[in-house]
């Protein structure tokens, strides 16, 4: 644990090198980058941190904001700049700091990425009445299940389709972040004001982006439109019968990746 900006931040910290910091899921923690932190490490300093409110971190409390907060922790670890790996809601975070403290990020990867600012599409919000339709919010165990039916499996896909241990392990995070949700209190997130979606021009530095073919289509689209309006990015190919948890569901596909554009990005 360390102290960034108020709060006690869970983390890990492992191997030498050009630093790497692995920022998760909203329906995930640190936890999610289990396939990526031996592959990297070997050529890397890999950080992995569990946002305020997430895994073994504090609860929020007071005024914070996730973007400072991982600038926050590049401060406490002595690093000075860092290439960011981010997966749904961490690559929203990942591109927030970017854009609020662009001298600290050297580099982007962004996978299955939303961007701040952003709002689901009727056809996102079809989908989900389709697929999963009504849930009492104060089930969590339905909560979770809902969740990872929508996101980690798709919306095209059945759960037979998906390794049950995965889905079991996706679900155990996702409870946990929504009970820890629902004894948090008293607190406010700041958002990036102005959010991204309008400023993704505005990053400087190489970005690679990639999504599930298998996750919801706004996934995709959000990379297509990252990969068209940041100056340096280039664009994967969707991973085939993979969902919203590319590095957990494919994590060859994804450590090639990263090796490969780490390498070249620094």
């Amino acid at each position: 644990m360390i102290n960034v900006n108020g709060a006690a931040l869970a983390y890990d910290d492992t191997g030498a090198g050009s630093p790497v910091v692995l920022v998760h899921a909203g329906i995930a923690d640190r936890r999610m980058w289990r396939e990526q932190i031996g592959p990297l490490a070997a050529h890397h300093r890999v950080v992995t941190l569990d946002l305020r409110g997430y895994g073994d971190s504090d609860l929020p409390t007071g005024t914070f904001a996730q973007h400072d907060d991982v600038a926050g922790l590049l401060d406490a670890l002595g690093i000075e700049r860092a290439a960011l790996v981010g997966c749904s809601v961490g690559g929203a975070v990942a591109i927030d700091v970017a854009l609020a403290h662009p001298h600290r990020v050297s580099a982007l990867v962004l996978l299955g990425t939303t961007v701040s600012g952003h709002e689901w599409s009727d056809e996102t919000n079809d989908l989900w009445e389709k697929v999963i339709g009504d849930v009492d919010a104060g089930d969590l165990d339905a909560t979770a299940a809902a969740d990872v039916r929508f996101w980690v499996v798709g919306p095209d896909r059945q759960p037979t389709d998906v390794d049950p241990a995965l889905l079991d392990f996706a679900r155990e995070m996702d409870r946990r972040t929504l009970a820890a949700e629902a004894t948090a209190d008293n607190f406010a997130m700041l958002r990036l004001d102005p959010p991204a979606i309008g400023r993704l021009g505005e990053i400087r530095v190489p970005v690679l982006v990639g999504a599930g073919a298998a996750d919801v289509p706004d996934i995709s689209r959000l990379a297509d439109q990252i990969a068209a309006e940041v100056p340096v990015a280039t664009r994967l190919p969707d991973v085939p019968d993979a969902g919203h948890l590319l590095p957990l569901e494919r994590p060859a596909s994804v450590n090639d990746a990263l090796l490969t554009f780490l390498a070249s990005a620094n």
